[in-house]
């Protein structure tokens, strides 16, 4: 291990979490193994007791695993990092492993549509309650506080509107209420944004996004103090939503490119909301770095750059929304997003499909909404796939 506090997010990005073996090698290796072998009955003993610190099976300890864990802790500033098989099992595994029935959450309503099916109908049917509120309005939190209330929960920026919390504000009010507030950052990435500084509790990332960064493997993350992911981590130990060996390799070597990508990622994308502010048959951009949007102060106090997601309303509703997507020869028409290739997705029909038509309108994600995750090529070359389908309306 390094001394974290001594670098850069760039260093850290490639040296942190680093764990050789007895070869001494200079890559990281790939520890593919489904258990560990001990030298003595008494060792298993103290590895399994917690009295003696190393590997006991792969489903909760895994040395691939840990580095991920390690140099992704660094990036956020957090004391602990858990990780796990997918996004979506990171947020599970926070609610299970913190949470018990008859408790209460507090969440925008301005989340991923998965996420809102596992707070509205799964973790409902074990008791966890969920109210939802603005994304965007303190006070709403504020009045949505009950006595049971144990978490706050938000996405900034929000998927798939950009939307962009106070969380300074938010972690005051949970902080008021004896709540935990939680970020889930996979739009910003610890390089753009890190919500553990700002008063956050708990940071939430779907690792398949930018921490991959080339859409190759599915990972999650939950992040904050040492006490507080040891109830997380129980969850992964007795259940097992676990990140494999080869996705926890894969995830620890992308984060190395991070800080460049992230860059790239945030010009690329201001330049064509710039260029899609300006296009006739575009009736509004959401982006953070457009001072048109919203929250634009609050997100350059929060972020170093915009992010590299940039939605945006058709003219025309569904129908001219699907014939700018199926206009496209070069965005990958995916819901993924966080890739070096661009992607486009109609939310309405996808990502958030499972959502009914009110929660949608509450939302705000109407028939003509687009999402474009923007990716690493040559804006103009975007730009020209794009002005293919929106010329012709």
């Amino acid at each position: 291990m390094i001394p974290e506090q001594a670098f850069q997010p760039e260093t850290l990005a490639v040296r942190a979490g680093t764990q050789r073996s007895q070869f001494n090698e200079h890559a990281e290796a790939m520890y593919l193994t489904s258990s560990f072998v001990f030298g003595s009955a008494a060792e298993a003993a103290a590895r399994f007791s917690g009295a003696e610190a190393g590997p006991i099976y792969a489903r909760f300890t895994n040395p691939g695993v840990t580095m991920f864990e390690e140099r992704l802790a660094a990036l956020e500033g957090a004391e602990r990092c858990v990780a796990f098989a997918s996004g979506m099992a990171a947020i599970l595994a926070t609610v299970m492993g913190l949470m018990k029935a008859g408790e209460h959450v507090v969440a925008s309503r301005s989340i991923f549509g998965s996420t809102v099916q596992l707070f509205s109908n799964v973790l409902g049917r074990f008791g966890v309650e969920t109210t939802f509120v603005s994304p965007t309005d303190p006070e709403e939190w504020r009045a949505a506080v009950r006595p049971n209330t144990r978490l706050f929960f938000v996405e900034s920026p929000s998927n798939p509107l950009t939307e962009v919390s106070d969380i300074r504000r938010l972690a005051d009010i949970a902080h008021a209420h004896c709540a935990w507030l939680a970020v889930d950052n996979c739009f910003c990435t610890p390089i753009l944004q890190q919500p553990l500084q700002l008063g956050a509790d708990i940071v939430i990332h779907s690792a398949t996004k930018y921490l991959d960064g080339q859409g190759r493997v599915l990972g999650g993350a939950v992040l904050g103090g040492k006490d507080l992911m040891e109830g997380v981590y129980t969850f992964l130990r007795t259940a097992g939503p676990t990140l494999s060996a080869f996705n926890a390799w894969v995830l620890h070597r992308g984060l190395e490119t991070l800080h460049l990508r992230m860059q790239a990622h945030s010009a690329n994308a201001l330049e064509l909301a710039t260029w899609l502010s300006g296009h006739p048959k575009v009736s509004r951009v959401l982006y953070p770095g457009l001072p048109s949007h919203p929250q634009h102060e609050l997100a350059m106090r929060q972020q170093k750059t915009g992010g590299g997601i940039v939605a945006f309303e058709v003219v025309g509703g569904k129908d001219a929304a699907w014939q700018v997507v199926d206009a496209t020869r070069l965005l990958s028409i995916t819901a993924n997003l966080g890739d070096t290739r661009s992607t486009i997705t109609h939310p309405a029909s996808t990502t958030h499909s499972r959502m009914s038509p009110e929660q949608r309108a509450a939302a705000g994600i109407g028939d003509g909404l687009l999402r474009i995750a923007v990716g690493l090529e040559a804006v103009a070359d975007l730009r020209h796939d794009l002005a293919r389908g929106l010329d012709a309306l």
